[in-house]
Parts: C-alpha cells; structure tokens; sequence
C-alpha cells in the first residue's frame, strides 16, 4: 500500500491504492472506497489537476489546503458520474466546484482558532510582484482576475461560470485593475 499517488508531476495526498483495481481516499481518520482507476480518471487528472491547483492556490495560498482542496474536487467528479455537452462544459464545472470548495474552505478557517505557519506559493513564470498583489486582492476579485487572464475566459464566461450578471463581473474586473495599479504603483498616478 503507499499513500499518495503521483500523476505526471502532480500529487494528490491521502489516495491509497490496494492492488491495481480499487481506489480508497482518507475521510477524516477512515479510508473510503472512491472508485475502480480508470482511464477516465487518470485522463481527468492529466487534464485538471494543474488548473484546480493553481485556483486553489490562488484562493487560500497554502499548498497543503490547495492539494486538499483539488482532492475534494476531483472526488466529486469522479463520484458524480456526470457526462458533459463538450470539454468547455467540464472544464466549467471544476472550476465552479474548485471555487466552492476554496469558499467553503475559507468559511469553515475562519471558524477554526490555529497558528498559521507561512508556506510560500511555488515561483510561476509571472512575475512574483504582480502575483503577490493578485493574491492580497479580495476573493472575488482574484478569482475574475484569475479566470480572465490566467485562463483566457471571457466576461460572459466567467458570469456563467460565477453565476454573477455581467455587469458585476465586469464591475469586479475594473475594480480589480485599479486595485492591483494602485498596488503595484505604490499608489501614486504618473500624473504630473
């Protein structure tokens, strides 16, 4: 048995294997039958597990809670059964259940008295500065300035996927641009 399985670089804690057939994951201190491995499930790991990491990462900054995030949402996938109209429509629906588990999860920490020990988020190809200001924005802000750049969705898509009018993200989206000037120029206008 070995706790843990490593998928092409990406890790998803407290999954065992017994044998090659059946697949078992840790709810609170007993082991629970999740699924027969299948090339499905290997497939949706190959193809989510960067993206759901990194909107985990984005909304509650420590890499041990992402990781228990994306574990959570890829469980639902996989134990949901549900088939899709087209890829878009999935890659929808785990980010929409990524960012309810990141709410939930950040609901149920604030509840919690604990010690936060500072783990530092892996260096990216963006600029460290400009993800430092991304991440000090409020969640709804990150997560419209996440899906828009980081993921290239539109402002209709992102009003679909947050379930939020177009209006509002398109309203969080302005306010998250100046925030992130203001952050990022210290506050002060080039005006002269």
């Amino acid at each position: 048995m070995r706790a843990g399985v490593e998928n092409g670089g990406n890790f998803l804690p407290g999954r065992k294997e017994i044998g090659a057939s059946i697949v078992f994951y840790l709810k609170g201190e007993k082991w629970m039958k999740a699924a027969e491995p299948s090339g499905e499930a290997e497939e949706l790991l190959n193809r989510y597990s960067d993206m759901v990491l990194r909107i985990a990462l984005h909304n509650v900054k420590a890499r041990a809670d992402a990781e228990d995030i994306a574990q959570e949402v890829f469980l639902k996938r996989i134990t949901a059964r549900r088939s899709f109209a087209s890829p878009e429509h999935e890659k929808a629906w785990m980010i929409r259940v990524t960012v309810n588990q990141c709410r939930d999860f950040l609901k149920s920490a604030r509840n919690r008295p604990t010690v936060a020990l500072e783990e530092s988020v892996p260096d990216s190809p963006h600029s460290t500065e400009v993800l430092d200001a991304v991440l000090c924005l409020p969640v709804p802000y990150r997560n419209v300035i996440y899906l828009y750049y980081y993921e290239g969705y539109s402002v209709r898509e992102i009003s679909h996927i947050l379930r939020r009018r177009e209006n509002t993200v398109s309203s969080w989206l302005f306010r998250a641009r100046a925030a992130l000037k203001n952050s990022l120029t210290g506050g002060f206008d080039d005006e002269s």
